[in-house]
């Protein structure tokens, strides 16, 4: 049987911790070094840096890991696999070259193309389809050391190096599946070892420094995670759980390669800091590719008005009524104009801080003149003739550009995914033959446990007894909640239906709510639609990426059997 395959992840976004690299290098054995910079605003940014530097598209902060670490790393034996290259994997691939000739270590870097579909979406500053694993794959089989890619699914990072390993092919979906899981678990990195973890004040490990997680991947699929030793953070049920949840929706998590199954995952606590994944089932993936478009969607602007003390609501109200007069009377008028009341005063508060809520107004428009002068004149002008104890955060500028992600879809037959090796040849890879479209087969509702029998209750937040993480797909949000025990999931299946969910976060009671249970790690994941309108680089809401919603729900008050507490 072939030995394990140890995948270790050292980026979790652009601009995770830089020494993670050589950490994960020097820290213990590993056959294959990941790193994930990508994400929907991250091709964003990388598309603005192209517009001023057409060399430019990539994740610079990789190259410079890589001047310090690529000798490490080709000492040791470890390959390194990075969807670093972003909107430009052959300039970053020419870089990575050149650093290696400079510091004359003998590594073939390979890189992987076909995800660039700008050409053919005009008024895109960028629109890439997803790819999956068999790129990465194909390279590693022929001999590179180094892989950066484009727009792969951040999942692709491990099913590519598995795949190359352990030789399965498009129709060994379990496998994949399995892969695909531990890849989900990897890609946020310290998210998986007790980083941004909701129960952190309870966690035995020392979270100021979280290690990065590695996944032991077996032949079969299953995987343990674990980290390297001596390293912070922990590794547990509970952290995986998590990580799973994270920016994930139903039963089926669909990709380019496979369609895992969520609701098959099993997790066991196989020791300290190890965590085995097992029982995952895989399908075949869909006919399409997910694809990403971004644009510039207009300009922004915002200021912050401080109301201290007391008559907040009136303080709130004049002002709103004078710079609403004042926008009515420009020139032009911004097309959206959106005002939030942060009630973070005290009352009889000790400090002046706390004593201030905070009064935000954003506008945005198609042109930068309705979202600048128009604004910054306005708010200013109020400096003496508005509330008493009148001022701002920051002063406005000029307006900022936003953009806007939209996701659509693309037939996998109609992208050309390519392995570009070191000596310049390419490599087709093609789509799979065996795909299934999501909606042809529907799953029945999962059996939940038994609801609890009834008794005595007390009013309680929801987090004494339920975990939860979220995030953002697009314009959606998901919050993945799950329990630790056997008795609290047979409450909290019950219980946490989709009505109560709007009741406790009254910003979703208008919007579509869906709920996704998954028995076997004691989790509902809840998606709502539309909460983040454009995504995450529109800014729509104070959280624009609802990173905190889930711990918003955790605080929200409901009945809890005082049996569970």
């Amino acid at each position: 049987m072939t030995a394990p395959l140890r995948i270790g992840n050292a980026s979790g976004f652009y601009g995770d911790r830089f020494d993670a690299m050589r950490e994960m290098l020097t820290g213990g054995e590993l056959d294959v070094l990941t790193g994930d910079y990508l994400a929907e605003l991250t091709m964003l940014i990388l598309g603005r840096d192209r517009l001023k530097d057409p060399t430019a598209g990539y994740a610079r902060t990789f190259l410079r890991q890589l001047e310090e670490c690529l000798g490490l790393a080709h000492e040791r034996g470890v390959k390194i696999v990075s969807n670093a290259g972003g909107l430009n994997p052959a300039g970053l691939a020419g870089r990575v070259r050149e650093l290696a000739g400079r510091l004359g270590i003998p590594v073939r870097v390979a890189h992987v193309e076909g995800d660039d579909l700008t050409a053919a979406h005009p008024g895109s500053l960028a629109a890439h389809a997803y790819l999956g694993g068999f790129g990465i794959a194909e390279c590693l089989r022929q001999g590179a050391d180094v892989v950066v890619t484009g727009r792969v699914t951040d999942a692709a990072l491990v099913t590519g190096p598995a795949a190359a390993h352990f030789g399965w092919g498009p129709q060994d979906h379990d496998q994949l599946a399995g892969a695909v899981v531990a890849g989900h678990v990897l890609e946020c990195g310290t998210q998986a070892t007790g980083g941004n973890y909701a129960f952190f004040t309870e966690a035995p490990g020392d979270l100021r420094r979280p290690g990065f997680p590695l996944a032991e991947i077996h032949e079969d699929g299953t995987a343990v995670i674990t980290k390297h030793p001596g390293t912070g953070g922990l590794v547990d049920v509970g952290t995986v759980t998590a990580q799973l949840l994270y920016e994930t929706q139903g039963a089926r998590y669909a990709g380019p390669d496979v369609t895992a199954r969520l609701d098959t995952v099993r997790l066991v606590q196989e020791g300290p800091d190890r965590v085995r994944i097992h029982g995952v089932r895989g399908e075949a993936p869909p006919p399409t590719l997910k694809l990403g478009l971004n644009r510039l969607g207009g300009f922004r602007n915002e200021v912050s008005f401080v109301l201290t003390g007391l008559d907040i609501e009136d303080k709130a109200a004049l002002v709103c009524d004078q710079m609403e007069s004042a926008l009515d009377t420009a020139k032009s008028r911004p097309t959206e104009v959106s005002w939030t009341l942060a009630r973070t005063d005290h009352p009889d508060a000790p400090t002046e801080e706390t004593a201030s809520a905070l009064l935000r107004l954003v506008v945005r428009d198609p042109e930068q003149a309705a979202v600048g002068r128009a604004l910054s004149g306005a708010a200013v002008e109020l400096a003496l003739a508005s509330y008493p104890g009148f001022h701002v955060l920051t002063p406005p500028g000029k307006g900022s550009p936003y953009g806007v992600f939209e996701a659509a879809h693309v037939p996998q037959d109609e992208v050309d995914h390519v392995a570009v090796l070191a000596d310049g040849r390419r490599i087709p890879v093609p789509p799979p033959q065996d795909t299934l479209v999501l909606r042809e087969r529907e799953l029945p509702e999962p059996l939940l446990p038994t609801s609890l029998p009834p008794g005595p209750t007390r009013r309680a937040p929801l987090g004494l007894l339920a975990g939860a993480r979220s995030g953002d797909k697009g314009g959606n949000a998901n919050v993945g909640v799950w329990a630790r025990t056997d008795e609290a999931w047979a409450w909290l299946a019950h219980t946490l239906t989709t009505t109560l969910f709007r009741e406790l976060l009254p910003e979703t009671a208008d919007l579509t709510v869906v709920r996704h249970p998954l028995p076997h790690l004691r989790a509902l994941n809840f998606t709502v639609e539309g909460i983040l309108g454009e995504g995450v680089a529109a800014q729509h809401r104070f959280d624009p990426q609802a990173k905190a919603l889930g711990e918003w729900l955790r605080s929200r008050h409901t009945d809890i059997p005082e049996a569970l507490l």
